[in-house]
């Protein structure tokens, strides 16, 4: 019997993009499916298995479908009508809600229409301004994304879609803080989230390929964020948001801060107690304890073979999210944001602690300068709410 539900971040084109970000860690998935290149979309039958088995697997009403890539506009409105029927045919008396997170390249009128109809809920990937979006966010023939990104959020505002923005937070980009954050907001973003780029590579020799979240003695690449930059990235921001933008804008990373500070607990998983149950679908069934998880070693099992609600509540799957919480290095237990962090992602535990191992997360610096920064802020809001009052009349109180 399934112990919870869970969230599957459905990748039914695998890593087929039509971008070619050189920072992209999924790109590489590729080598993990050799000979689906030339049949890499996700079939009819293996789209209906996860259609029925999500449904199933989620005990409450509400039901969310979460579709990436890649690139899933690569697989082209067809597709996702069929998404749309299968759901309507298999829902039963649950409530279904879709997720959408694109890089903009192929969005049209046609799929703002599509989006509108069932009422996608649309991401798009976009790293800030012209200059700082274009550097690492390219097409296969080098040339930039930006343009074609800006003609994707004009028209979703022309339809008045709602959308979200994702920023890869990397080596350049992090300079330049208030100039990223004025500037999706200028373009409708109100829900905000910030991912810090974290990449290691295997050896000197090796520097095409990313290592697996295990392997020790690597090392990090040049275009990731460094920990006191990251930190110093999201305290700029947090003055600006704090004295203006509280109630209105959306920053994930604050939210969910401000939610550990009167809950003790995130609603985000980096941030959570414990992980898991937040799998990755490959386009064959293939299932994988996380996004970030997808090598042979974290495999789960395929859909063809066993129902996701099984694999949700096996061992393996039970084990691994436990582990976030159990294998915490005592420096981070008698940390005082423990409630605020929980060691931060499991991927990024690769430097070394004060016990000689390499378990201790790599921006550990500057989330500790980030809470520290914020501290203060967060216990008023949490006075606010705490007295019934929106966590925005700060902003009074500031000014």
């Amino acid at each position: 019997m399934n112990i919870r539900g869970c969230h599957v971040m459905a990748k039914p084109s695998g890593s087929v993009c039509n971008l070619d970000c050189e920072y992209c860690f999924y790109l590489e998935k590729e080598k993990l499916y050799p000979r689906r290149q030339t049949n890499w979309k996700m079939s009819n039958e293996t789209l209906t298995r996860f259609i029925l088995q999500h449904i199933e697997a989620q005990p409450g009403l509400d039901v969310e479908f979460a579709w990436q890539g890649g690139e899933p506009t690569l697989l082209g409105i067809e597709f996702f009508k069929r998404v749309t029927e299968l759901c309507e045919e298999f829902k039963g008396d649950k409530r279904i809600s879709h997720t959408f997170q694109t890089n903009g390249i192929l969005i049209n009128d046609e799929w703002c229409d599509f989006f509108n109809k069932h009422r996608f809920l649309v991401g798009v990937s976009i790293d800030g301004p012209k200059e700082l979006h274009d550097f690492y966010r390219v097409n296969q023939s080098g040339k930039g994304s930006f343009d074609k990104v800006m003609k994707a959020i004009n028209l979703l505002n022309k339809h008045n879609i709602e959308f979200n923005t994702l920023t890869v937070v990397n080596d350049k980009n992090v300079k330049y803080p208030l100039k990223t954050y004025e500037f999706l907001k200028s373009i409708g973003s109100k829900f905000i989230q910030f991912i810090p780029l974290v990449e290691r590579k295997k050896s000197q020799e090796e520097t095409s390929i990313l290592s697996a979240p295990h392997e020790r003695f690597t090392r990090v690449t040049e275009w990731s964020v460094s920990p006191i930059d990251y930190g110093q990235f999201l305290n700029d921001i947090f003055d600006i948001w704090l004295r203006q933008d509280v109630g209105s804008t959306c920053v994930q990373t604050f939210e969910t801060t401000l939610a550990s500070w009167i809950t003790g607990s995130s609603n985000i998983c980096v941030f959570s107690k414990t992980c898991g149950h937040a799998f990755a679908l490959e386009a064959n069934g293939d299932l994988y304890q996380c996004d970030h998880y997808v090598y042979p070693e974290y495999k789960i099992g395929n859909i063809h073979t066993q129902k996701i609600r099984s694999m949700n509540a096996s061992d393996k799957a039970i084990e691994f999210g436990q582990q976030k919480f159990t294998n915490l290095n005592k420096k981070c237990k008698a940390c005082p944001y423990l409630p605020q962090c929980y060691g931060g992602c499991p991927k990024h535990r690769f430097n070394i602690s004060p016990s000689g191992k390499p378990d201790h997360n790599y921006l550990c610096e500057g989330y500790f300068k980030y809470f520290q920064h914020t501290e203060n802020a967060m216990k008023f809001m949490r006075m606010l709410i705490q007295a019934g009052r929106p966590a925005s009349h700060i902003i009074n109180y500031i000014k």
